[in-house]
């Protein structure tokens, strides 16, 4: 790991950003993609997740509105 710092403090501003690229494209080719079927999925499960919480939460705001109104007329 230290040879790599002091390498990479050796080297000029476009040659650092050169390593730079192509440690970024490195670490993209171990990405595991999701399928077409697993984005589908996934998606649903976050689009139905967020509308339930958006649910609770406006009757939650719902309740404190009313319980305020009461209160403070």
């Amino acid at each position: 790991m230290t040879e790599e710092v002091t390498t990479a403090e050796k080297l000029g501003p476009f040659a650092r950003l050169g390593l730079f690229y192509r440690q970024i494209v490195s670490e993209l080719r171990k990405v595991v993609w999701p399928t077409r079927n697993q984005l589908t999925t996934y998606t649903a499960v976050v689009l139905v997740f967020v509308s339930f919480v958006i649910v609770v939460v406006s009757i939650f705001d719902l309740v404190l509105t009313k319980i305020v109104f009461w209160v403070f007329g």
